[in-house]
């Protein structure tokens, strides 16, 4: 991993970028908090460079992000989720502009800030941004579409899916147990599995066969959990991780492994590292998840971007 020391003083242009419905239900007093980064940056950095926008819709973040671009901000503080922090970031590669940024953590999970130790504590986090310590984050692309730690179709896929954005934004976590504890009586209690995946690595020509994957680029999978030895947003590498089981104690037991953080002890589940995947389904149109959300569908081509965007964590 390559780091770079940068004297985030001399930034001309810096943006705090605030989506007020991250993390409603985690923390009442988000917008105090992010007021007291916003006056220390000032502090730091002078009124005159910093700008500060909040998203009021999610429709908005598109233009924010194109309002980056087009006026070369230097630096930009997503304050917000790990959906909002994805947003932004994909319009910055579709212009192939990259400036520098930060995350301040005010998602339901935040696994992109988790990974980077970016305390959701206001003097904690300006602290450690000051130091100007700049890291690379590679992000992967599916069908078009940007994730930042995974991308998965099958079981989770599937509970993802069936979560309203009304449950996720009031539930929480507590929405995914509950849509999880539901496909499992719906999809398992009476039969095996029946949705089929089939994988290829790097273009390799053989397809493997699969009752669900996860891709796997950040370190973290669901929160707390780390999903892959060696996975990392700093890695240039996708680890592929294949579960094989069809029949109902099998995805159980998949699930279960999910949730002890033991994925890679058990001998059925094969990860492999790759650069790119393709993934076909003998169900037309299966939704897939992009870091939470469910955003394209299969078949699936995922692949790295060819350059990684600078953290200053």
């Amino acid at each position: 991993m390559f780091k770079e020391c940068v004297d985030i003083k001399k930034f001309k242009k810096v943006m705090l970028v605030f989506n007020p419905n991250s993390g409603r239900q985690l923390f009442n007093d988000s917008a105090s908090r992010v007021n007291e980064v916003r006056n220390l940056l000032r502090g730091m950095l002078g009124s005159a460079a910093l700008t500060e926008v909040a998203i009021r819709s999610f429709e908005e973040v598109r233009s924010i992000a194109k309002r980056i671009c087009d006026e070369d901000f230097d630096w930009v503080i997503v304050a917000g989720g790990d959906g909002t922090l994805r947003a932004i970031t994909e319009v910055f590669v579709e212009n192939d502009k990259f400036p520098y940024m930060s995350v301040y953590p005010m998602g339901t999970v935040n696994l992109v800030a988790k990974e980077l130790m970016m305390s959701p504590e206001p003097g904690k986090w300006v602290k450690k941004v000051s130091k100007g310590t700049a890291i690379p984050v590679w992000l992967g692309q599916a069908n078009n579409r940007l994730f930042m730690t995974c991308a998965g179709i099958g079981i989770d896929s599937m509970v993802i899916d069936s979560v309203s954005e009304t449950e996720k934004k009031y539930l929480s976590k507590f929405a995914y147990v509950l849509q999880g504890t539901e496909l499992v009586k719906r999809e398992l209690l009476w039969k095996d599995w029946q949705y089929k995946f089939q994988v290829m690595i790097d273009d390799d020509g053989v397809w493997r066969d699969a009752a669900s994957v996860i891709v796997a680029k950040s370190r973290y999978y669901a929160g707390r959990f780390s999903l892959v030895d060696g996975a990392s947003l700093s890695s240039p590498k996708l680890h592929v991780c294949l579960f094989r089981g069809v029949n109902k104690l099998d995805l159980l037991r998949y699930l279960a492994l999910l949730a002890t953080d033991t994925l890679a002890a058990d001998k059925s589940v094969e990860i492999i590292e790759a650069k790119k995947v393709e993934i076909k389904c003998n169900i037309e149109k299966f939704a897939a998840e992009l870091d939470g959300d469910c955003l394209v569908s299969s078949p699936l081509s995922i692949r790295l971007i060819p350059s990684p965007i600078k953290f200053i964590s």
